[in-house]
């Protein structure tokens, strides 16, 4: 492994292992299963940004998210989704198995990029863990869901206090442009989706990752998906490439938005692995895991010191 650590030879070691790491397989299998996970998982975020914030209001933001992203056929297919997925029963057994099934599903596409995270870093659950493991990750997965709503709520108020401070200083100060307020708000969505892939990269793979290390590829990898948000919204906006889908093209553009979102989580994964390993910050597996198989062969082939 090269020992140049500046940003430019990281970025294309970074390429190189996200490359051979198939990034490409991970994040279409992720996008699949964001799909089936995505109606419960929007269920149980805006129930707990309802217990702050209104329902409908909270629904509504959402909904121009998505829309703005990924097209309003996307947005109204979520809230479908949604309204499916959040019908009541009269039956308590029947709200209990429901609510179970809700959370199963809901954390079903963190419980997958757990296990594709562990791969980029060469862990693995021991075997010896069994049942304690996958319960762990499911309440592992459960706590980043909720940690997403917390996210939600924070980005939506700070959002709301942006929107009402730039109206009153522009009356106050005409001469501020309005596009400062618009960095702003940029900025804080920046610094918002930073902590979420922080977050991902620090609680759920199976190994210990320096906070010095994670925060460098969150960031990265933040700065990476906000640039490509305008860019792929701006693609779906003018080359429409699910319209050979027909009635399904809703869900294409979901999972095409998830699965680029992956690349995206992926690469900076990849990136805070070797950023830690140039700066020293080890990554060690957590007390249930240890080194998979491709790691222990590169230390029998002397490609990995066998200290590390």
């Amino acid at each position: 492994m090269s020992s140049k650590s500046g940003i430019f030879p990281m970025l294309k070691e970074t390429f190189k292992d996200w490359t051979a790491d198939d990034a490409f397989q991970k994040s279409a299998s992720l996008a699949y299963y964001a799909v089936l996970s995505l109606p419960a998982l929007m269920v149980i975020i805006i129930s707990v940004a309802s217990m702050v914030l209104s329902e409908q209001y909270v629904q509504q933001q959402l909904s121009q998210q998505i829309s703005s992203m990924i097209g309003p056929g996307a947005a109204e297919q979520v809230q479908t989704m949604i309204s499916n997925s959040s019908q009541n029963s009269n039956s308590t057994l029947a709200i209990i198995a429901g609510a179970a099934m809700l959370i199963f599903s809901a954390t079903g596409v963190f419980y997958q990029m757990q296990k594709a995270l562990n791969d980029v870093w060469e862990v693995e659950p021991d075997p010896d863990a069994g049942i304690k493991h996958v319960a762990l990750s499911r309440i592992t997965a459960l706590g980043v869901v909720l940690a997403v709503a917390f996210l939600l709520i924070v980005s939506l108020i700070l959002s709301t206090a942006i929107s009402m401070m730039s109206g009153w200083i522009q009356k106050m100060v005409p001469l501020i442009p309005s596009f400062v307020f618009y960095v702003v708000e940029i900025l804080v969505s920046v610094g918002i989706i930073t902590v979420l892939f922080a977050l991902i990269y620090k609680v759920l793979p199976d190994a210990k990752v320096a906070w010095k290390s994670v925060w460098v590829g969150a960031l990265l990898a933040a700065v990476l998906f906000t640039i490509g948000k305008f860019l792929i919204g701006f693609y779906f906006g003018k080359a429409d490439p699910a319209s050979a889908f027909g009635a399904a093209g809703s869900i294409v553009l979901i999972m095409l938005w998830v699965y680029y979102s992956s690349l995206i989580i992926f690469f900076g994964a990849e990136f805070t692995q070797i950023y830690a390993r140039k700066k020293g910050h080890r990554i060690q597996p957590a007390k249930h895991a240890r080194r998979n198989a491709e790691y222990r062969l590169a230390q029998i082939d002397g490609r990995v010191p066998a200290g590390e």
